[in-house]
């Protein structure tokens, strides 16, 4: 291999010809935002739309802050300080790989304990736009209610602790507070996570948690801060050896590179207090009906994720493309989506769920992104409430079928026994691993018990369609095993 480049602000002009990198002057840009979650889907994503919009000459007064407040986000914040913030994205295409400099972040806040950095910054009134990338796991909902889950040990803290907060949540309200303290306005929060009326969600756990301590604050954010509603769509695998070589296949050193499938989406509601980028020239869209478009993605994708993840794992095939390309597993996620899933979708203008659906078919099936199955099936605790259980109550309201979803359900409770169908272990795949592993162990005799989780079904063991459905199927499974269980499903 030729001699590498190591990734820096320095070394821009030494990388190969082919490589897009940022043709704006970084000492111009001036910080507008704080994002909360630097991980790879960021990078990938919001990042790259402002990283767009310099390179038009527009918004140089919106670069990004980086921020976290776990501790792998200290890790994070080296790898990326050590090469000046920059990252290396590569699109994998089948028709070829492109690889894009990125430099849209200009800083990373010292990740700590009580997080007084990440308070100060945000309480700086050039900080318009506070937004996040922590999981759909993050926002300390109760998944049995939807609300506020207040009894957390961490909510628990910052309410007693409002000046040093551990979560992201109390170090924007302890930023808020100095803000109307000082009469420097509200800022915008906008949640960039995969979730339904994400900025909905931002807002109650927010005021939520103000509320706890400071009501007159609650009441201030509630009034004065904004919290619209985005989705936002791009296949982002987790980076490895794998990524790190295809940036050195670049001629590129990065620590932290990135691949991305060839596509991106990005729909945002038009509800900001304290201005905006403009977005919307990079290609995002802004919309008055988001929720639209976030049901079909959040329904159908992120769905359609979990239909065919669990079995995917169970059969030992590494990747969502491999996955696709079984033919049981591809015909079980058409089968789902255009019976159980996808009627309970509307379109969005230029797209139906069929052609939503088929294009989802081509870019799951695509063999460049190494996307795992096991990243796809991680945190099922928040996945399967959020993607599919609304599917499930969909069907049973109208009449239909829900079989299929039952399946589904039944693969998740047979992949957190804990072990493949080669007999092989399963390592932790979920935050709450030890407790589901118990509770599928105890199914396997009884299978309701798994439906009596009610933080993740709520009432759907009380639901005969479904919940007869998944005690047919669950014990078929452990009998019979995925393929044949599958193919006894597609006969009918």
């Amino acid at each position: 291999m030729d001699e590498l480049t190591p990734l820096s602000l320095a070394t821009l002009g030494q990388l190969a010809r082919d490589v897009r990198v940022p043709r704006y002057d970084r000492k111009a840009l001036s910080p507008g935002i704080v994002h909360i979650g630097l991980g790879n889907f960021h990078r990938a994503h919001q990042a790259w739309y402002l990283h767009r919009l310099f390179d038009m000459g527009r918004n140089h007064d919106w670069a990004i802050i980086g921020a976290g407040v776990r501790a792998g986000d200290a890790a994070m914040r080296d790898r990326l300080l050590a090469q000046d913030c920059l990252t290396t994205l590569i699109a994998l295409d089948p028709a070829g790989r492109s690889a894009e400099v990125t430099g849209a972040m200009t800083g990373f806040l010292p990740v700590q304990a009580g997080n007084a950095a990440l308070i100060a910054q945000m309480a700086d009134p050039a900080i318009r736009i506070v937004a996040l990338t922590v999981t759909e796991g993050g926002y300390f909902i109760d998944p049995a209610s939807g609300g506020f889950d207040a009894a957390h040990p961490d909510i628990v803290h910052d309410a007693a602790n409002p000046e040093q907060p551990r979560t992201a949540f109390g170090a924007m309200i302890a930023a808020l507070r100095l803000r109307r303290d000082r009469r420097q306005g509200p800022f915008t929060g906008l949640c960039c996570d995969n979730l339904q009326g994400n900025g909905a969600v931002l807002r109650q756990t927010l005021v939520s948690l103000a509320r706890l301590s400071d009501p007159a604050l609650a009441d201030w954010i509630e009034a004065e801060c904004r919290f619209p509603n985005a989705m936002v769509d791009c296949i982002v695998p987790a980076t490895g050896a794998r990524e790190i070589a295809l940036a050195q296949g670049f001629g590129i050193q990065d620590a932290a590179p990135v691949t991305h499938e060839n596509f991106r989406q990005w729909v945002i509601e038009d509800d900001f207090c304290a201005g905006r980028p403009d977005w919307d020239l990079a290609g995002a869209t802004f919309s008055a009906d988001v929720h639209a478009f976030e049901r079909m993605k959040i329904r159908i994708l992120n769905g359609g994720h979990q239909v065919i993840c669990g079995a995917g794992e169970l059969l030992g095939l590494g990747t969502i493309a491999q996955t696709m390309a079984h033919p049981l597993i591809r015909a079980l996620l058409r089968r789902v989506v255009t019976q159980e899933i996808a009627p309970h979708v509307d379109a969005v203008p230029g797209t139906t769920p069929a052609q939503y659906l088929d294009l989802l078919d081509q870019r799951f099936s695509n063999p460049e992104i190494a996307d795992t199955t096991r990243r796809v099936a991680f945190d099922g605790t928040s996945r399967h409430p959020g993607f599919i259980v609304p599917s499930i109550r969909d069907g049973l309201r109208s009449g239909a079928p829900v079989e299929g979803l039952a399946l589904v359900s039944a693969l998740w409770a047979r992949y957190c026994l804990g072990l493949l169908e080669d007999g092989s272990t399963i390592a932790p795949n979920d935050p709450h691993w030890p407790a589901l592993q118990a509770v599928a162990q105890a199914a396997r005799d009884t299978p309701r018990l798994w439906l009596e989780q009610r933080q993740y079904y709520g009432d759907l063991a009380g639901a005969p369609r479904f919940a007869e459905a998944f005690e047919r199927w669950l014990p078929a499974l452990h009998t019979h095993g995925v393929e044949a269980t599958i193919s006894d499903w597609l006969a009918q």
